[in-house]
């Protein structure tokens, strides 16, 4: 009962001295809204980012002619360009690699125009060759239609599977692909099949058209291009275990001896995605040390609210220690008021800390996430910064004399 009492009292206080508690919840929420938006937004952003790469898919990773080309310390660095991966050379590694999902690849063009009818497309549309592993390996789904079949592939047909945005754009929202003949620069194609959505990242993008490998160099034959080979690993094994045996089938394609160095690029979704979430755990590091520091200055302030606030009702707590009350339950109802007070601050920051913070990573390009972790962190520092911040004024009001305390002004 008797903590109940003191509980009720304390609310009382905090309904009494309204403007000073607004004030005060104030101060905590702008620190708690610092610490839970940029962690949130940077949570957000960490999500995409893994996520974008993770799209080429879990146990997949591409062999290139050339690197990256690039890190993230601010260095300026050139990628390193190797000699072309040829037609030749990309069917003999795929030969060579039964035990693994292949599909070969040829960038054919990435300004392209689809037509349908009356319906075109912006001039941004990658237009690629492949075979017909090409939808397994890098995670799509067909939707509509079907693959390539080995006819197809082998004599080079007028036939396309579009993308899911592309599709939209040119047929609508409800649509059949019965006998649907689109135009690519201005060249007729078949449509046999539409991918699933997987949304534009730095990996994919729904704004594409696939076409097999012999209809590609036939229509969009340019210079010396090279080909790029896209591997699946089996589920069985790890991704390493895949990768090393590509390298071994690919520098036998190369004919490159023991004591020479690849020349050639592997890119795995998983190493490109763990180098930008690393940076970010710093960004992480930097939000929270700011997080704290503003908690820090708002615990500050909270102290000298609530010793303020012991000066002002000192004939208060005069009254209270002559009806009864003693040292403990004037230093419980204070502690309960500098808590209550945080926790209510506490709630505000959280509120505008995860809206303000998945505003912000939506805008660079983040994701909406409820960061569950964050806002438990946040509430356990308000516990801590409103007992920091009230254990003195809590002390120093228990332990007032009554009778001086009766006596004051």
């Amino acid at each position: 009962m008797v903590i109940l009492d003191t509980i009720k009292i304390s609310f009382q206080a905090i309904k009494t001295n309204i403007v000073r508690t607004i004030i005060t919840c104030s101060i905590i929420g702008i620190g708690i809204m610092a610490l839970v938006c940029i962690l949130t937004s940077v949570d957000g952003l960490k999500i995409y980012l893994s996520n974008s790469f993770s799209a080429m898919g879990a146990n997949t990773f591409k062999i290139r002619n050339k690197s990256l080309g690039f890190n993230l310390d601010g260095d300026n660095v050139a990628p390193k360009v190797y000699r072309n991966i040829t037609y030749l050379e990309a069917i003999t590694f795929k030969e060579h690699a039964k035990d693994l999902d292949c599909s070969i690849q040829y960038l054919a063009t990435q300004a392209a125009t689809v037509k349908y009818k009356n319906v075109k497309t912006s001039p941004n549309i990658m237009i690629l060759g492949t075979d017909e592993n090409y939808i397994s390996t890098e995670g799509y789904n067909i939707i509509k239609g079907r693959n390539f079949n080995t006819k197809e592939l082998k004599s080079g047909m007028n036939v396309a599977i579009l993308g899911y945005s592309v599709a939209k754009k040119l047929f609508g929202s409800n649509y059949t692909i019965n006998n649907n003949a689109i135009k690519i620069n201005d060249i007729k194609y078949f449509v046999i099949g539409v991918l699933n959505e997987k949304g534009s990242s730095f990996i994919t993008t729904d704004n594409i058209v696939l076409t097999t490998l012999k209809k590609a160099k036939r229509d969009f034959a340019y210079g010396d291009p090279s080909y790029v080979i896209s591997i699946k690993g089996n589920k069985d094994d790890s991704l390493g275990v895949a990768v090393d045996a590509s390298t071994i089938i690919m520098r036998n394609v190369r004919k490159l001896r023991p004591n020479q160095e690849n020349n050639f690029d592997i890119l795995k979704s998983d190493s490109i995605s763990g180098m930008f979430v690393e940076k970010m755990s710093m960004a992480t590091l930097a939000g929270f040390i700011i997080g704290i520091i503003t908690l820090f200055g708002a615990a500050v302030g909270l102290m000298n609210i609530m010793l303020v606030s012991v000066t002002e009702r000192t004939k208060e707590i005069g009254t209270l220690k002559a009806i009864g009350a003693n040292n403990k339950n004037i230093m419980t109802q204070f502690l309960l008021e500098a808590i209550v007070i945080c926790l209510l601050g506490g709630i505000l920051g959280v509120i505008l800390g995860v809206t303000v913070g998945n505003m912000v990573s939506l805008m660079i390009g983040g994701t909406f996430i409820i960061p569950w972790n964050w806002i438990s962190l946040g509430i356990g520092f308000c516990i801590i910064v409103g007992i920091i911040s009230g254990i003195y004024p809590a002390i120093k009001a228990s332990k007032l004399d009554p009778i001086e305390a009766l006596r004051y002004e």
